[in-house]
């Protein structure tokens, strides 16, 4: 990774601030990009600590302007861009009989529709810079229904779809598009939620992802280690989904 930039939304905290983590640790310049201001601070604090060059970039993800915005911020600050890392999610639990047109609108609106720009910004830079690999984390609910999830499960399935048309227009201009789902994964936000014991239960190996598990899958795909991986889903779940 030494010589590359990335550009990670959701940066600032839980998967996502382990990835940063991980690509500084490996040598890579990392914008994080995050929607509340003092976290991206503190996030950015923590990687310059460990000698990381960073630029920390705040973005409102449902509007599309504001993610071109935020990658050309990211390309004036740090550089060509090399990585994308679409990690930024909205999770929120609720009977289906229950979702609001605002929660279906803030749901698609960061899952899917800022996913969606925020790969095209990339799909742009990268074409006029000889390529580069992008990341999108999905989840299990794309491939598995569980209860109080559906608008959940309905973006995330829309990523992978979504995935899988970048990576057919992406491979011909050396764009490598990927997909991981991750089962349960202790982050702080999951530890609090209180349905992880419940989850974990269901997984073969005993335990819940440590956010490093599903940064180590990403490193791999942002590597040069997956150059003939294309639009291919990476689960990474302990055997709670084997496909």
């Amino acid at each position: 990774m030494k010589g590359k930039t990335a550009v990670i939304t959701g940066g600032a905290q839980g998967i996502g601030f382990t990835i940063c983590e991980m690509l500084v640790e490996r040598g890579a310049k990392v914008a994080v990009l995050d929607i509340v201001p003092a976290q991206i601070q503190k996030a950015c604090e923590a990687l310059r600590d460990k000698g990381g060059q960073v630029a920390g970039i705040p973005v409102d993800l449902r509007a599309g302007p504001n993610c071109y915005r935020a990658f050309d911020e990211a390309v004036r600050a740090l550089g060509p861009v090399h990585i994308l890392g679409n990690v930024a999610g909205v999770y929120v639990r609720k009977p289906i009989l229950e979702i609001t047109d605002d929660e279906w609108n803030e749901m698609l609106g960061v899952n899917v529709r800022g996913l969606y720009h925020m790969t095209a910004a990339a799909f742009k830079h990268m074409k006029d810079n000889g390529g580069g690999k992008i990341v999108n984390i999905a989840s299990i609910d794309a491939w598995k229904a569980h209860p109080k999830n559906a608008h959940y499960a309905a973006s995330k399935a829309a990523v992978v779809s979504l995935t899988r048309s970048f990576a057919l227009e992406g491979a011909p201009h050396k764009i490598y598009v990927n997909t991981i789902s991750p089962g349960p994964v202790a982050t702080e936000k999951a530890k609090n939620a209180g349905w992880l014991p419940e989850e974990v239960a269901k997984v073969p190996l005993g335990r819940a992802a440590e956010p490093r598990d599903i940064g180590d899958a990403f490193c791999y795909l942002a590597s040069d280690a997956s150059n003939y991986v294309v639009g291919e889903n990476l689960f990474v779940n302990g055997g709670y989904i084997i496909l």
